[in-house]
């Protein structure tokens, strides 16, 4: 089957941000969706709306426009989410993002009533039933189409600095994991989630698609639900593999940063250069990795199997793209990367909220709160 690719300018900017809703006093989820989204319609004249539903109740995704800069983009988000806010306190509820709520019980969360919802719940039952869980989606405009699958398989190459850095799900049903990145180990059990296939070519990937829809493991090519996927509607890379971020700091960082990559990636491909790849098991294990170590994952760099920190890779990639992020204008927002560096990131900054509170996961859903409302705090 033909997939057409749409027209977008080449590293423009959209972002969508699942924000759970979480009681102001017990700080377990809140059902609240439903009401909010009742009383706050942000559709345009296209149709397009600045704040959906999601899965569950707990949940509303807020989404920006298309941008040139991260600046443009997340300050797009901060209007809606102060939108948001004003209507969720009066309801005695309170906005924050992780990958995974640190105590809630996926068991008494309610399903958005939606007939994609209970057809998606319907298939996948228990492993559905869990998807507790929170991301930030980035996508990236690319200028011609030939270019979409050969950048995807040149990003798989940073899949474990995006993960490392923006992991914020060390927590599941109350316990304590032992991964950095709960999320990512369970959102790939859905059908079509995890890892993108690397194809060579286009019709490849056309190919793979008519198949699933042939077979009935589909019904649209949006129902594919990779950790970074080519986004034919939009003309679009989206960067899914990141854990749902806990601050607007840390989503202009790592929007940055994918927004980054995305263009030196593409400059590579416009001098004739092929970007390097890495065999499907190293791109696999560096996942694994990230998800279990976090920021104190040795990663695998190259197809070669060497290996280096990711904090120390990170700061070495930072410097390599800050020609990049001075012609794009979002060189500020690349070194914000430097507050997660020096700070943590958010699963490590939760841990220890928890060693600090006697093991209250409750207070860590209060300092997700207060990051999301005040940002990462100063050393101290």
């Amino acid at each position: 089957m033909a997939i057409e690719f749409g027209r977008s300018a080449r590293s423009d900017l959209g972002l969508e941000w699942e924000l759970a809703l979480v009681d102001h006093v017990s700080g377990d989820l809140a059902p609240a969706a439903p009401e909010i989204l009742a009383s706050l319609d942000l559709t345009d004249e296209s149709g397009f709306s600045r704040i959906t539903a999601e899965l569950l109740t707990n949940t509303v995704e807020v989404v920006s426009g298309v941008h040139q800069t991260v600046r443009g983009a997340t300050e797009d988000l901060e209007e809606t989410i102060g939108r948001v806010r004003d209507l969720a306190e009066p309801l005695g509820v309170d906005l924050m993002c992780a990958g995974t709520h640190p105590f809630a019980q996926w068991t008494q969360q309610r399903v958005t009533d939606k007939e994609r919802y209970a057809t998606l719940i319907d298939r996948t039952q228990w492993w559905g039933r869990q998807m507790l869980i929170w991301g930030v989606h980035m996508h990236v405009g690319v200028d011609d189409r030939e270019k979409v699958l050969p950048i995807l398989n040149g990003l798989l190459a940073y899949y474990p600095h995006l993960q490392a850095l923006s992991a914020s799900s060390p927590f599941w049903s109350g316990e304590a994991t032992g991964y950095a990145s709960n999320r990512a180990l369970m959102f790939q059990q859905l059908p079509t989630a995890g890892l993108p296939p690397q194809f060579s070519t286009w019709g490849e990937y056309e190919s793979m698609v008519g198949d699933l829809l042939h077979v009935g493991v589909i019904d649209s090519v949006d129902e594919i639900r990779w950790d970074i996927r080519p986004s034919p509607k939009w003309g679009t890379i989206e960067v899914r593999a990141c854990d749902g971020l806990s601050t607007v700091q840390e989503v202009r960082a790592m929007s940055a940063l994918v927004q980054c990559l995305v263009e030196d990636l593409s400059g590579q491909l416009d001098r004739g250069i092929v970007p390097p790849t890495m065999q499907p098991w190293f791109v696999r294990e560096n996942k694994w990795r990230a998800a279990r170590y976090g920021m104190e994952t040795i990663l695998v760099q190259n197809a070669a199997g060497d290996e280096r920190l990711v904090r120390d890779d990170t700061r070495d990639l930072i410097a390599r793209l800050d020609p990049i992020a001075e012609r794009l204008g979002c060189i500020e927002e690349l070194h914000e990367l430097d507050v997660i560096l020096d700070r943590g990131a958010s699963y490590e900054r939760q841990l220890t909220v928890a060693a600090r509170s006697g093991g209250s996961l409750k207070a860590v859903v209060a300092s997700l709160v207060a990051e999301l409302r005040d940002g990462i705090s100063a050393p101290g």
